[in-house]
């Protein structure tokens, strides 16, 4: 790699200094934030943060899952489709420009309509010049109670991905994508440093008093292992608030945190809105996987029984 660069007035250890901790530290912001049915007020709510968020220096900024409405898979509705909008479009371009203009990378998750009657829960990629550098079609699609994602999302059709930015090689994956080891494992294989889990999670009101705390602890114990067994950041952003569609509701539980590749919790918030800003440092993806060489000592020339299914009990 070649650097050209014009000395002026300063001297070469300063641009050197500065030039390096540029390509080895970086600042994120995770948009935790309340949904609400109204398109335009979440739209201009996550302006704002994004615009708190460079005012303190973050520059890659992600949002919640799906956070232009409130989590509309509570139901299966028909007319919830008219929510989705192509890629590019209308949303695209206006956080295009908003990224440009503060010159930041913005994570936009968006409910994509591919084609009529083919659906994707998405997410672009944004570079600080407003140009979207890749995409991501969640690959995991639950259907539970409450969360009936599979009557409106097809399956992702991209694969799992990194993408180079100026600020970091980041990974996107998206919510239920976080319970499957494999998923974070393949992104991190295609050169991700940070792992970006756009999600929306949260409790039953039913449930929440037997099973809430096992959930949740659950919930962060599955990002943390992704860090340790890949050597790399993990940044889950969840929403906050209940929501409710007639007589259902979900408490999303927030708890948008970040674990450093040594999995321990760098950053963390619980049930508010919040814009949570994390400091990067890359040496320690390095540094970790050098003490910990879980790459170097994987046999591959034996998983390929990872492909099969379960065997009968």
């Amino acid at each position: 790699m070649c650097i050209i660069v014009k000395i002026g007035k300063i001297g070469k250890e300063e641009i050197s200094k500065n030039y390096f901790s540029k390509m080895t530290k970086t600042k994120i912001a995770l948009i935790q934030m309340k949904m609400s049915s109204e398109t335009q007020k979440n739209m201009s709510s996550a302006i704002k943060k994004i615009k708190e968020a460079s005012k303190k220096r973050a520059k890659i900024v992600c949002l919640p899952e799906l956070f232009l409405s409130n989590y509309f898979c509570q139901k299966e509705k028909h007319s919830n489709f008219n929510l989705a909008e192509k890629i590019p479009g209308k949303t695209t371009k206006i956080f295009s420009s908003l990224a440009k203009e503060l010159k930041i990378v913005i994570i936009l998750p968006i409910f994509e309509k591919k084609t009529a009657g083919i659906y994707h829960n998405s997410l672009v990629v944004i570079n600080e010049k407003g140009k979207i550098i890749g995409k991501y079609r969640k690959m995991h699609i639950p259907d539970d109670p409450q969360y009936y994602e599979k009557f409106y999302f097809t399956p992702g059709d991209l694969g799992f991905r990194s993408f180079k930015t100026n600020y970091g090689k980041v990974g996107t994956l998206i919510c239920w994508d976080q319970w499957f080891p494999e998923a974070a494992r393949l992104t991190s294989l295609q050169g991700a440093e940070i792992l970006f889990y756009p999600t929306a999670i949260g409790w039953h009101p039913k449930e929440k008093k037997k099973f809430g705390k096992s959930q949740l602890n659950s919930w962060i114990s599955i990002q943390r292992a992704h860090a340790i067994a890949n050597g790399v950041y993990v940044a889950a952003v969840n929403r906050v608030g209940v929501e409710r569609q007639g007589s259902k509701k979900l408490e999303f539980w927030g708890n948008t945190t970040v674990f450093d590749p040594s999995g321990n919790i760098i950053a963390s918030t619980k049930q508010n809105e919040k814009v949570l800003i994390c400091d990067i440092d890359f040496k320690k993806v390095e540094n970790v996987r050098r003490h910990w060489p879980f790459f170097r000592d994987r046999r591959i020339d034996y998983y390929k029984g990872i492909l099969n299914n379960p065997k009968d009990a």
